[in-house]
């Protein structure tokens, strides 16, 4: 009989880079920066995760998404997520692969940074042009906008800015 291999933070990890966002299915949870710790007791996986928002509809779904997929190691007999909020999640968390995944969504990534007069600016995730203009600062969710590209003529979502400055 061979020996059970004890779990990984790493693999746990990347599985975690398998669960997609329910809403945006070119992003994973590792991709836009949620997952503050993992934690390995025995067989036990326990994850503390940062809601981009707080009363995010998705994050039932992401919770029962990471509990199965980290369920599928055979050496796991359990798994424990719990929202937390301290730290606040902030959209600087988002990776640069997760910046890929959202413009190639069609959603432009929150800028890295805000103007010092607290104004924003995002370029078009299919043209990359900067010609564009916010439409609504009220999106489809709470961490979107809507914007239009008037080199293009396309209307895009962005990810809002969130910053703990």
């Amino acid at each position: 009989m061979e020996a059970v291999q004890p779990i990984s933070k790493q693999q746990v990890v990347d599985i975690l880079d398998r669960v997609k966002d329910p809403e945006i299915d070119t992003v994973s949870v590792i991709d836009l920066g949620m997952v503050e710790h993992v934690h390995i007791q025995g067989s036990e996986v326990s994850i503390q995760m940062l809601p981009t928002f707080l009363g995010c509809p998705a994050l039932e779904i992401i919770e029962k998404n990471m509990i199965e997929e980290v369920s599928k190691l055979p050496q796991v007999t359990n798994v424990h997520v719990e929202f937390i909020f301290d730290p606040p999640w902030t959209s600087d968390r988002i990776t640069q692969k997760g910046q890929e995944g959202l413009k190639k969504f069609g959603i432009a990534p929150p800028p890295r940074r805000l103007e010092e007069d607290g104004s924003w600016h995002v370029d078009c995730p299919y043209c990359g042009s900067t010609y564009v203009t916010l439409e609504n600062i009220f999106g489809p969710t709470a961490c979107r906008s809507i914007l239009y590209c008037k080199s293009c003529k396309n209307p895009f979502e962005a990810m809002k800015p969130v910053s703990n400055i």
